[in-house]
């Protein structure tokens, strides 16, 4: 543990020194025992995978549309032609345009968290790739964000849908909620994740998918779960 650890924390360590492998529901209440700090901290799940094998690393990318949300507000932006742009603003995006927001976004402005194009626009994507791409913000028709329908798009965002991705060590980190939900959302967002995962397994993988996984807050302590096979 680092010195520079707060009294705060080094307490929270102090009360959970027998800090065993429980069920979700034990893990939850824990967790939220050690929400200490002064605002509603999220609660965050970090799984490892088994995704590497002796030819090759696998990759898993995809989104997973929780069903209370995890309490996070993003702002959604709609790159679309002209003609659509009625469609947009009525859709609840913060952002929308055509050319004027791929002038925005070329010099840098981007006051949005996801961003929505429809196929017209993507012969547009290469100049702002550069821009975008190191961001995390290209949109992909493989996660939803290239579309025709951006009414649809926007409310899945709006309304929970989180894209999740593995590191190069399998690991994947996905918050699930706030301190303020009641377990069973907590408890409802984590099984839909972990279903959505194990749909995502590719084939040729032997043995258990999910390889571990911890549930923790903002300022917590991580807890080690018990996961079904």
């Amino acid at each position: 543990m680092s010195k520079k650890a707060s009294k705060r924390y080094k307490k929270l360590l102090d009360s959970f020194k027998d800090n065993k492998v429980l069920s979700l529901e034990e893990s939850i209440k824990k967790v939220k025992q050690s929400c200490t700090a002064k605002f509603d901290e999220s609660i965050d799940v970090s799984l490892n995978l088994n995704l590497k094998q002796k030819k090759e690393d696998l990759t898993l990318r995809t989104v997973v549309n929780l069903p209370h949300g995890n309490g996070k507000k993003i702002k959604v932006g709609i790159l679309c032609e002209e003609g659509k742009i009625n469609e947009a603003k009525s859709s609840g995006a913060d952002v929308y345009g055509s050319e004027n927001l791929v002038e925005e976004i070329m010099s840098g402005k981007i006051n949005f968290d996801k961003l929505i194009a429809t196929p017209a626009m993507m012969s547009k994507m290469g100049k702002l790739g550069k821009i975008l791409g190191p961001k995390g913000l290209m949109p992909n028709p493989k996660l939803g964000t290239v579309t025709n329908d951006v009414i649809k798009a926007v409310k899945l965002l709006k309304e929970g849908q989180i894209e999740i991705k593995n590191d190069v060590d399998g690991n994947i980190a996905a918050s699930i909620g706030k301190k303020s939900f009641d377990d069973k959302k907590i408890l409802d967002n984590f099984n839909t994740l972990i279903q959505t995962i194990k749909k995502e397994k590719p084939n040729g993988i032997k043995g258990d998918f999910i390889v571990s996984s911890y549930i923790t807050s903002s300022m917590g302590i991580s807890h080690k779960l018990k996961v079904k096979a």
